[in-house]
Order: C-alpha cells, then structure tokens, then sequence
C-alpha cells in the first residue's frame, strides 16, 4: 500500500475566514423577508476547486483540492407546525419544499432538493431528528460549474442539522453521509473528495487527500505572489448524466483486469504491460487514474516547496490525460487551457487545467498575482473569439471548511 509523503511544514495555518459577508447578509434577509423572523443559525459550507487529481477519488486514489470563498449559505431557524419538517426556500431558484425530518421522504421533484432530502434520510436512520426548520438556501457558487456546489448544499444542510439536533458527527462521517446522499439521492456514483474540501477545508491551504486511508494533510499555500483563477465556461455539466457513471464502471473493468481492488493498487507500468489484453478504452481510462495519482503527490511535493513551475507542468500534463485518455473535457474547456497555455509564464501562466468531473464546467489557472487582471482579461476576449460564449472568472484563496455562525455577530 502506498502512503503519503511526509509533507510537513513550519508555517503556522491561517486564521478561520468567515463567509463572504455578502453571502450570510443575503441569507439572512432573505430568510427574514420569507419568514417573518431572524434567523437562529446560518450554516456556511464552501465550494471547492481541485488543483489536480481527477477522478482518482472513486478510485481510492489522491486528490488535491482546496475549498473555496464562494459558499452555501443556509439561514434558519426552529418552526411552528405539527410535525418535524424542514420548509426549505431556495433564493436561486425561487422555489420551495417541504420534507418531512424523519428520514421517510423518498427522492422526487424538484430534484435539486434530493440533495437535502438525502442527508435528511442518513440523519433520520441515525435518529436525529430536529424539530420543523424554516430554511432560506443562498448560495453564490455557480450552478453545474465543477466547483461542488451539490456537495456544499449537502454540508451545508448536514451542518444545519448537527446544530438543530445538538449532534456533532466525525468530520470524516459528516463527509460520507453527504456523499451516500448523492449516491442515493441525486444518483451521482461520486467520490468523496467534494464533500471533504466542503467539510474540512483550510485556509492555510489545500488539503492533500488519500480517498482510501481517508487520511488528510494540509499542504500550505499563502505565497501572495501566486493566485488560483477559477474560469466558468458558462457550460454546465451534469454528472448524473450516463457518461459520468461509464467512467466509473470502466474503470471497475480496468481493476477487474488488472487483478487489483481498485486503480489505487495498478500502476502505469501494469496497464502498459496488459495493453494486449484490455480494451483499448479501458486502457486509456486505467492509465488517466494511474498516472493521475503520481501527478498529484508529485504535485503537493512541489506546491510545499513553492515550486509552482513544476506544479503548472503537473496540472497541464494533467489536463491532456483528461482530454485524451479519460475523454472528459470539452471544446470549451479545452479552449480555455489552450489561450492559458499561450499566455505562458512571460504573461504571468503558470499552469492550467479542467477542474471537477468534466464534460463543461469550469478551469483552474495558476497565475502570478500581479498578472491576474490581464490574464483574467485575455482568457475572457480570446475564449469569446474562439467560441462565441462569455467566459467569467474570479479569483480564491483556500477557505474554511464547514461551520455555524451566529446571526448576532453578522452585521
């Protein structure tokens, strides 16, 4: 079995970030102007952007996100009424549901609440169930963009429940159930990396994951002069779509081939030795996962070093192993990295790749910070000319995870 690196560091972490101000104000008048009152709690779950290392975590492999200050934010507050209900409202998509807290709701429409309906279920078979909840949901992740914002809203909605039934879970359980939610719920075969950025995030850095072991190391990642850009195609995926789940099966042929339990076990020597006997997509899929992984350890060793050139080569070798041997970018995508890639290192680049599960959503771009304006302004006018549609971008620095706070101290 192969163990993390001994990646330690002398710095000490970052202070806890609060959530966006903007974000929990808008939560909470929100909630006011739905409910008549203020709310008791706002639980705040971020999203995430991984670095690198996709689609190895269903695969019991390495990843290297790190959370995000965009969030979802969930004002609420204990309810009148019979029963034990949750009235959930949600601000982006103006709509409501109601969702009985005993676990007994079964999935059903409008299908972005089967993300609370699951973590209700788990919470409801573990007999924690809260009294009946008025709810406002805000969130300022963008919708099917790769940055996890399904896996936010089921932290979120697990961190409400914790504070509304005085249950505190393991952070690594609160992270599985949210997942198994997925799973059940919205029928995403999904890893559990999104939901542990969202549950244990660091705003001292990225937090190097071993999806098996569950073991988690914080790689720091303060240097001022280097900045994560995050670029929205504005094309949104969706991962319940049969191409997602393909990936997962194919890749469960390639171990079954290889005799291992899981990709986490192969190695790109084992799929270049059984390139005669596996199927030739397999094959592509088993050597994205086994060389993926080796790019991500490498790629924490370089990101603790401050060697963020060597980490920019990582995540472009990163992103054509995507393209090419996992088949899970997009024109789109693909367009973004290609204007970052001729930007380069005289224009402030210094690496780009898709990030999330694919198929559309969104890049990830290291850039010197001095250069980030230009950078930002060049991927947006060349992405344009290059495919008609409106790039977005922003910046973040690694956030904290999933956390309460109390409505009093919000101004």
């Amino acid at each position: 079995m192969t163990s993390l690196p001994d990646i330690t560091s002398s710095w000490a972490p970052a202070p806890a970030e609060p959530a966006p101000g903007v974000a929990v104000r808008t939560a909470a008048r929100v909630f006011f102007e739905r409910f008549g009152t203020a709310p008791r709690w706002l639980a705040v779950a971020p999203g995430r952007v991984n670095l690198i290392g996709e689609h190895t975590d269903y695969n019991g492999g390495y990843v290297l996100p790190l959370a995000i200050d965009r969030h979802v934010v969930i004002a609420a507050a204990p309810a009148r009424g019979d029963g034990a209900r949750l009235r959930a409202y949600s601000a982006a998509l103006d709509q409501s549901v109601d969702i009985r807290l005993d676990g007994s709701e079964p999935p059903g429409e409008p299908a972005w609440a089967n993300y609370l309906r699951g973590v209700v279920r788990a919470f409801g078979e573990r007999g924690l169930i809260a009294g009946s909840i008025d709810a406002a949901i805000v969130s300022d992740l963008p919708l099917g963009g790769g940055l996890s914002s399904s896996a936010a809203l089921e932290v979120a909605t697990a961190t409400l429940l914790e504070e509304a039934t005085g249950a505190t879970l393991d952070p690594q359980d609160k992270a599985r159930l949210c997942r198994q939610a997925e799973h059940d719920f919205a029928g995403v075969p999904c890893g559990v990396m999104d939901q542990v950025a969202s549950v244990i995030g660091d705003a001292a850095g990225a937090l190097l994951i071993d999806c098996r072991s569950g073991d988690v190391r914080v790689i720091p990642f303060a240097d001022p002069g280097v900045s994560v850009l995050i670029c929205n195609t504005n094309m949104k995926h969706a991962l319940a779509d049969s191409a997602y789940a393909r990936r997962v099966t194919e890749c469960a042929e390639a171990s079954r081939r290889l005799g291992v339990s899981s990709l986490r076990d192969a190695t790109p020597a084992m799929v270049e030795s059984a390139n005669g006997t596996l199927d030739a997509v397999v094959a592509r899929r088993a050597r994205h996962v086994t060389t993926e992984n080796m790019r991500t350890l490498a790629a924490a060793t370089h990101l603790e070093a401050r060697e963020f050139a060597e980490v920019g080569h990582l995540m472009y070798a990163s992103h054509r192993s995507l393209r090419d041997d996992f088949e899970v970018s997009s024109a789109e995508l693909d367009a973004l990295v290609d204007i970052a890639r001729e930007i380069g290192p005289a224009g402030g680049v210094l690496g780009a790749r898709m990030t999330g599960g694919g198929f559309g959503g969104c890049t990830v771009t290291l850039v010197r910070t001095d250069c980030v304006a230009a950078v930002a302004n060049t991927l947006t006018i060349e992405y344009r000319k290059r495919t008609g549609l409106t790039a977005t971008t922003f910046v973040s620095r690694p956030a904290r995870g999933a956390h309460v706070l109390d409505p009093l101290t919000v101004v």
